[in-house]
């Protein structure tokens, strides 16, 4: 399986962007994929999760209400849209492939994971 994350880039504080990730390989419409971040000097964190239907969603307490996880199963793609971002959303962020339907918390069940896709916040 092969993830390739992109849609990352510069923008200012209060702007948006929409990160995808297209899967090759597989088809992934049966399972858990994910987004996680890891900013400089700091450990990779869970961003969102999206259970194999699109439901089962769970956010980390600080992107909720501000970003938002989909998926396309069609397009074998899992979209990340983040808005009303922060300098501290400064990071790279990587998706990645859970081996359950619906992931459970953390890092936990995450077998394949893409390249990352840069995204820089100024303030």
């Amino acid at each position: 399986v092969q993830l390739q994350a992109s849609g990352g880039g510069v923008v200012q504080a209060g702007g948006s962007l929409r990160l995808s990730c297209a899967a090759s390989g597989r088809i992934v419409s049966s399972y858990g994929m994910g987004w996680f971040r890891q900013a400089p000097g700091k450990e990779r964190e869970f961003v969102a999760a999206i259970g194999w239907s699109g439901g089962n969603i769970r956010y980390a307490d600080s992107v909720k209400g501000r970003f938002t996880i989909s998926r396309d199963n069609a397009m074998n793609t899992v979209y990340l849209q983040m808005d009303k971002l922060k300098p501290e959303d400064t990071a790279v962020y990587y998706c990645a492939l859970n081996s359950r339907p619906v992931p459970g918390p953390g890092k936990f069940g995450y077998d394949y994971w893409g390249q990352g896709t840069l995204v820089t916040v100024s303030s």
